[in-house]
């Protein structure tokens, strides 16, 4: 790899042997995917993916002992994915025995070990850390250190900005460093799209259906969707990028997709058009057939396949106020509908501390309340991530949530005939 003067002086230990360790580290992971140089880290604010304070993550408190101990701390302030426990959230005394003494007993000293690197304040915990309330918005062109699937497929894809599917640990490392090895989606010919999607529904497709059609087909490359900008319009406006935040953390989870492009809509779309198609790309078409084929084919993981659900997660990733005022509308409609004042099945909304902080301030929180569903900061699949849970039937509209857990997969419309009415 072709260093600078000052990258070969790090590397060689002029600034201590950590950030040299840091540096090699990086330097070795670029070469792996054919880097040639180094980059620097030009955003704000960077992201973190590990946010949970896992019992068995020892090396990790010992990497950031290291890296705060010689003063090699974060050159971006962050915020981090969510907190993985709420004591809001429905759970019993062995589940919460086992989250609190067992799983995620170095919570406190993590969030510490967080605060000295360069925790942006001390509730930045969201996989949405793009939203207004949040305050880390690259902008189109910044090059970035970040980790989460969710946060880099919309940076890049609705905001332009730059960044590859980094692994957890590789985000922080960037940033203590400042740079990132230069490959993939920061390289224009990486970002070129190689499928060409065509939507061809009679409606407008569920976001997360739709996401996982296209990501399981395509998996890690680029595609250029065609037909959608018909149900979202050409503007990025609130209800636009909700769709796209969880339209993205589908492909990412179902697939392994880092950057979009949506005709007429997403920024390099509508800037180079389908100049940014790679030559021979391949073409897949999404009708309703192929939709319904594709929810069709979802396994069920739960052990007793008509068992009555005990839980409902919504917002993986997590809501936006936007969502969650249309959601308190459509709640209140559902138990209207069916003659009932609250929720039949145990009901979690979840949402970035910055976001609730907001909602509270309006008069949806109190109605969303009365109606019995829970507004919470933790990451469901934190909550979902070991047997006791895994063996609960859990609902969602979350096809990440469905993918990397037991949860059980409906669509939006679904979720709302079952938490306010019931049944199957």
């Amino acid at each position: 790899m072709q260093l600078t003067n000052e990258q070969q002086a790090i590397l060689n230990g002029e600034q201590g042997d950590v950030l040299a360790k840091v540096m090699e580290t990086l330097i070795k992971y670029g070469e792996v995917f054919g880097a040639e140089k180094m980059v620097p880290v030009t955003g704000k604010h960077n992201h973190l993916v590990t946010s949970f304070g896992l019992k068995a993550l020892g090396p990790v408190y010992d990497l950031m002992d290291k890296l705060i101990e010689s003063g090699n701390v974060s050159k971006q302030t962050f915020s981090v994915d969510p907190r993985p426990l709420d004591k809001k959230v429905p759970a019993n005394f062995l589940q919460n025995f086992i989250f609190n003494n067992f799983m995620y007993s170095r919570q406190d000293f993590y969030e510490k070990q967080l605060s000295k690197l360069g925790l942006m304040e001390k509730d930045a915990f969201t996989c949405t850390c793009y939203m207004d309330e949040v305050g880390n918005r690259p902008k189109k062109g910044d090059v970035l250190s970040w980790a989460e699937s969710s946060a880099v497929v919309f940076a890049n894809s609705v905001l332009g900005a730059r960044c590859n599917r980094n692994s957890g640990i590789m985000d922080i490392m960037g940033s203590v460093l400042g740079y990132v090895p230069y490959f993939g989606l920061l390289t224009d010919e990486g970002r070129k799209a190689t499928w060409i999607i065509e939507i061809k529904t009679t409606k407008k497709p569920e976001a997360q259906l739709l996401g996982s059609a296209i990501g399981m087909k395509v998996m890690e490359d680029v595609p250029y969707i065609v037909g959608l900008d018909k149900w979202l319009g050409t503007e990025l406006d609130d209800a636009t990028c909700t769709y796209l935040k969880d339209f993205g953390a589908a492909t990412a989870s179902n697939g392994a997709v880092g950057l979009y492009h949506i005709e007429n809509l997403t920024p390099e779309a509508v800037e180079s058009g389908k100049d940014i198609i790679a030559e021979n790309a391949k073409t897949y078409v999404i009708d309703d057939a192929e939709l319904e084929r594709v929810y069709k084919n979802y396994p069920i993981m739960w052990k007793d396949q008509n068992a009555k659900p005990k839980l409902c997660f919504m917002g993986c990733p997590h809501m936006s106020l936007e969502q969650l005022k249309s959601w308190t509308d459509k709640v209140e409609e559902g138990l209207k509908a069916s003659g009932n004042k609250k929720v039949v099945i145990p009901t979690v909304f979840t949402a970035a501390p910055g976001v609730l902080e907001e909602f509270e301030k309006t008069p949806y929180a109190a109605r969303l309340k009365a109606t019995g569903v829970i507004t919470s900061y933790i990451c469901p699949l934190m909550y979902m991530n070991n047997p006791l849970s895994g063996k609960m039937p859990v609902i969602t509209s979350s096809n990440k949530l469905r993918t990397y857990t037991t949860a059980r997969y409906y669509t939006d419309d679904e979720i709302l005939v079952q938490i306010t009415k019931g049944g199957k």
